[in-house]
Order: C-alpha cells, then sequence, then structure tokens
C-alpha cells in the first residue's frame, strides 16, 4: 500500500494497487457452487447386468520381426533381405494380417538412414504398428 508523505497533501496520486479481495471472494463463492454441484452432474442409468461365464480369448497379434546387423544388413525373420524386396515382403505381411504389428531391432552400430529407410517401407506397405525392441540398461526395474 503506498504512503503519501504529510507535508504536501495536494499533490497525492491516487492508489495504483489493485485490490485483490472481491476477487479472492468470488472465487470462493465460485468454488463452493462447483463443490455443490458437481456430485449432481454425475448422474448415472441403473442398469443391472446379466452375468455370463466366459473367458475372453487371448490373442497374440502376429508379428514381423525386423533386425538390422552393424553391417546394414536387414533381416526379416532370419533370413537376409535385399533392400528393394524389403516393402513387397512388407505388403505380403500385410495381405496375410492386416494387423500386423513390426517389431524392430536394430544394432546399436547401425546406420540412421537404414532405420529410416525401412520403417519408410513399411508405411508404404501399410504397417501402422512399428515397435523399436531394446535391451533394458543393468540395474533397470523391468
Amino acid at each position: 500500500m503506498a504512503i503519501g508523505s504529510f507535508n504536501s497533501p495536494a499533490t497525492q496520486a491516487p492508489m495504483a494497487e489493485i485490490n485483490t479481495t472481491p476477487l479472492v471472494d468470488v472465487m470462493l463463492v465460485l468454488l463452493i457452487i462447483f463443490m455443490i454441484t458437481a456430485p449432481l452432474m454425475t448422474h448415472s442409468v441403473k442398469v443391472e447386468l446379466p452375468r455370463t461365464a466366459s473367458v475372453p480369448t487371448p490373442e497374440k497379434p502376429v508379428t514381423l520381426q525386423v533386425s538390422i546387423d552393424a553391417d546394414n544388413t536387414i533381416f526379416v525373420a532370419d533370413s537376409a533381405v535385399d533392400r528393394n524386396s524389403l516393402e513387397s515382403r512388407f505388403r505380403d505381411a500385410v495381405a496375410r494380417d492386416a494387423n500386423v504389428e513390426l517389431h524392430l531391432r536394430a544394432d546399436r552400430a547401425t546406420r540412421y538412414e537404414t532405420v529410416a529407410e525401412t520403417m519408410s517401407a513399411a508405411r508404404r506397405a501399410g504397417l501402422v504398428k512399428i515397435g523399436f525392441v531394446t535391451q533394458p540398461a543393468p540395474g533397470a526395474p523391468h
């Protein structure tokens, strides 16, 4: 709060501070209103669901294992594949199952360009689920 001097009362300037008390009062009133009305907004329809004895079928997704070694050689399921025929192999996998997942393992020394080209070929072939397989760091929680 600004306090003026008593020597010159004619040169007092208006107080330029914001009074936050009304703002706090309004916020507290809104808080109380929301606390009262929030439980009323969570109404639900009472429905008694039927009971059945069924077991969900654990469907494992079809995975396509792709590995890239340190020499930038691409392997699809343990067989070496030429980069030109990689996209057709991916298209064949998508034709067999549209929900196929690509699990990509790349050596630490692999060039990023090879990984990017492999991912690009997978996207062009219609693979939408691409995952990177890594090793956990020593001492890291599993």
